[in-house]
């Protein structure tokens, strides 16, 4: 069915949700290569160009990055309305696929959740992660409910045009101290995750190689792991055959420790000279 100008959700036109869906059949297909999708992850606009211009193929927001480069906390302290102008940011500035980090949802109502997820997708998203460890208590969230949030996702993100629209399922059993049987419980969510709608199933903290191997075999969809200390080869993860590799807020670490490290230097030293030195290539 063609669009009418008035079908398009606030702040669209038909040339954004022409780009849009163009990202989005791009972000899909990024998935189902034999090789593995090595994700950039920006904290802005400026980061997510430079990334882009590096050779990445597609951009994953941090909230960790951007709540640290915002002087907040990590946890959805950043408001949702800035997450969401990054998104669009991003999306506007790169010829990339986008994907948002929109943490637990931003809201504890499922109906709240969903509108969320639309909010990105309308700022152009190709993607997005939601995990399963709401910030209001210390746990994961119940399988059964986080499944039926994804299913209401999945359904307002096809009802709304946005087919195809990448929905990363992203489980904390490996980072929650409670989970006793990390594996056992990945595998029990994965499945009534991808049951529910989900594209791709995201367990950061994961990183035995027995254990990627056993999610592998037991997916439907595809395998996104965390780059941790140790577990940083983007060719060793394709040989187990994880399907995404993201980075985190490692990036943004390194970036935002140079920047107070460089100005401790300058107020230190009193001498601007090593902003001008040459950077090794």
């Amino acid at each position: 069915m063609k669009l009418r100008d008035t079908d398009l959700p606030l702040n669209s036109s038909p040339t954004t949700t022409n780009r849009s869906s163009a990202a989005i059949a791009e972000f899909r297909k990024l998935h189902e290569t034999d090789g593995i999708l090595f994700l950039g992850n920006a904290w802005d606009a400026a980061s997510a160009i430079a990334l882009e211009q590096a050779g990445f193929s597609a951009i994953g927001t941090t909230s960790y990055g951007i709540a640290r480069a915002s002087g907040m906390r990590d946890g959805e302290e950043v408001p949702f309305a800035r997450q969401v102008s990054i998104v669009r940011d991003m999306a506007e500035r790169v010829n990339i696929p986008v994907s948002a980090d929109i943490e637990a949802g931003y809201a504890s109502a499922h109906a709240e959740i969903v509108d969320n997820a639309l909010r990105v997708a309308d700022a152009g998203a190709a993607g997005l992660n939601i995990e399963d460890s709401p910030k209001d208590w210390n746990g994961l969230r119940d399988t059964a409910e986080h499944a039926r949030l994804l299913n209401s996702i999945r359904s307002a993100l096809d009802a709304r045009g946005f087919d195809g629209f990448f929905l990363n399922a992203r489980t904390d059993t490996y980072l929650m101290p409670g989970t006793s049987e990390p594996l056992e419980e990945t595998l029990l969510r994965l499945r009534a995750y991808a049951d529910s709608g989900a594209n791709g199933i995201f367990v950061p903290g994961l990183s035995a190689d027995a254990d990627i191997t056993a999610v592998v075999s037991a997916s439907p969809i595809p395998l996104n792991v965390m780059s941790l200390p140790g577990l940083t080869s983007v060719a060793r993860l394709q040989e187990l055959g994880v399907k995404r590799f993201s980075f985190g807020n490692a990036l943004a670490d390194l970036t935002l420790d140079f920047l107070r490290k460089s100005a401790d230097a300058l107020h230190a030293g009193r001498d601007t000279g090593f902003l001008y030195e040459t950077l090794p290539n």
